[in-house]
C-alpha cells in the first residue's frame, strides 16, 4: 500500500466516528490518505482528529483559501487511487445517483475517475426504502462499488441491516480494490490449508500442528490479485479471508473430496495443507468399548491428494506443494516433486528457527525441475507474495 493515495469521504451518520480507527489502520499501512469531510460530518467527529491521524489537511469547505492544491476537488480526485464514502448517508448516495455536486465531496467524485467504493450506513427502513434501493443499484449501474451493510442494533434502538462494516473490513475492501495489480484475474485458484483431523474413537483424533497461516496468506495473496480463491481448509483458529470462497473440512477424505470438485475448473492448485498421514482402521463396537490400555488401533495410510491430482490433472493446471522437512531439506523435496507430478514444491525446513507451523513467518525454498531459489527469512504474507510471483512468472 506503501505510495497509494486513498481518499476518504466522511458524512453526516452517527458512524462517522468510527472512521477514525479505519484511517489510522490505513495509515499504518503506508499509504497516504485525504479525508474530506460534509459539514454535518463534523457534527459527529472533528476534523482535526484526521488531521491529527493523516498529518494532513482535512478538507471540509469548497472554497477554503487555505487548502493545498490549486484546484482543490480536480487536484484530489486525480491524485486519488480510490475513494471510499463512509459512512455514507442515504442523502450522499442520492445526490451522487444524480451528478449532484454542492459540496467539496460530491464535487470531488463527480471529477474522479478512479474506483469508488460506497459503505451505505442508516436506519434500515431508510436502507431499505425503495428510492434509497433504487439509488443504489444507480450508483452500481455506474461502477461504484457498494459494500454491503452489517446488520444489528442500530444507534436508533432498532435492530436491522444499516450497520456501518467493521474498520478491518473497510480496509480490507481497499487492499483489494488497489494493493495489487489484477494479474490474476480471470484465474481460479484453489488452495488448501491447515491440519486434517482423523478421529480414534468418539474422543480423540490423529492431527498436527499446522495453524493454516502459511495457506491462509496464500489465499488472500491471490484474491488481492484478483483471482477467483477458493480455500479448502481444515480446523484452524483463523478468520476466513475476506473475498475468498472458503470450504471447511475435517478429514483427509473430505479433502480430497472439496479439491476432486474443485478440480475442474481450477487454473492454479496450491496444496500447503498439513495432511495426517495415517487414519484408523474400521475397528468393531466391541474394540472400541475396551479400557486404553487394551486399546490397539491398526492405521493406514490417509488419501493421497496430490497422487490423485497428478492422474487426474488437465492441461494447462499449475500445482505447486509443500514439503516439511529435518533434513536433506532439496534432495527429499526434489524427490517430492518429481514424484507427485509437481510444477512446483515449496520446502519448509522445519529445524530452522521461525519457520513451519504456528508462526507468522516462514523460511522457504521454492523448487522447480530446473531451478532452486532460497527465500530469505520472511513474513508468511511476503513469502505468500513471492510464490505467486513465481507462479506467475512459469504459467506464462
Amino acid at each position: 500500500m506503501k505510495g497509494k493515495r486513498i481518499l476518504i469521504g466522511v458524512t453526516g451518520g452517527i458512524a462517522a466516528y468510527k472512521m477514525a480507527d479505519t484511517v489510522s489502520m490505513l495509515v499504518k499501512t503506508g499509504a497516504e490518505i485525504d479525508v474530506i469531510m460534509t459539514k454535518n460530518a463534523t457534527n459527529f467527529i472533528t476534523p482535526l482528529t484526521f488531521e491529527t491521524l493523516t498529518n494532513r489537511r482535512c478538507i471540509v469547505d469548497t472554497f477554503a483559501r487555505d487548502f493545498e492544491f490549486d484546484v482543490a476537488h480536480v487536484s484530489l480526485a486525480k491524485a486519488a487511487d480510490v475513494i471510499l464514502i463512509a459512512p455514507a448517508t442515504a442523502n450522499v448516495i442520492a445526490k451522487l445517483a444524480h451528478g449532484i455536486a454542492d459540496d467539496m465531496l460530491t464535487t470531488t467524485i463527480l471529477a474522479a475517475k478512479c474506483p469508488k467504493l460506497i459503505a451505505p450506513s442508516m436506519n434500515t427502513a431508510m436502507l431499505e426504502n425503495p428510492i434509497t434501493q433504487n439509488n443504489i443499484e444507480i450508483l452500481k449501474k455506474y461502477g461504484f462499488e457498494i459494500i454491503d451493510p452489517d446488520s444489528g442494533r442500530l444507534a436508533c434502538g432498532d435492530s436491522g441491516k444499516g450497520k456501518l462494516p467493521s474498520p478491518e473490513i473497510l480496509k480490507e475492501c481497499i487492499e483489494r480494490c488497489v494493493a495489487r495489480k489484477k494479474t490474476l484475474s480471470g484465474v481460479h485458484v484453489t488452495v488448501t490449508a491447515g491440519p486434517t483431523q482423523e478421529s480414534l474413537d468418539p474422543v480423540r483424533f490423529l492431527t498436527n500442528h499446522s495453524s493454516g497461516k502459511m495457506g491462509y496468506a496464500i489465499a488472500r495473496e491471490a484474491m488481492l490479485r484478483g483471482a477467483d480463491v477458493t480455500l479448502i481448509s481444515g480446523v484452524t483458529n483463523l478468520a476466513p479471508p475476506p473475498f475468498v470462497n472458503v470450504k471447511q473440512i475435517v478429514s483427509a477424505k473430505d479433502m480430497l473430496m472439496a479439491v476432486q470438485n474443485e478440480l475442474p475448473h481450477t487454473d492454479i492448485l496450491i496444496k500447503s495443507a498439513a495432511v495426517a498421514d495415517y487414519r484408523p482402521k474400521t475397528i468393531s463396537d466391541n474394540k472400541m468399548k475396551k479400557k486404553d490400555d487394551d486399546l490397539n488401533i491398526p492405521l493406514e495410510r490417509t488419501d493421497d491428494i496430490l497422487g490423485w491430482v497428478k492422474d487426474n490433472r488437465h492441461p494447462g493446471l499449475f500445482v505447486c506443494g509443500f514439503s516439511m522437512e529435518t533434513e536433506n531439506l532439496i534432495e527429499n523435496s526434489r524427490k517430492k516433486l518429481i514424484k507427485k507430478g509437481l510444477d512446483m514444491i515449496a520446502a519448509n525446513n522445519l529445524q530452522t528457527e521461525g519457520a513451519g507451523f504456528g508462526v507468522d513467518t516462514n523460511v522457504v525454498t521454492l523448487i522447480t525441475g530446473n531451478c532452486t531459489k532460497q527465500l530469505p527469512f520472511m513474513s508468511k504474507a511476503d513469502v505468500a507474495a513471492v510464490l505467486i510471483d513465481e507462479i506467475e512468472r512459469r504459467r506464462t
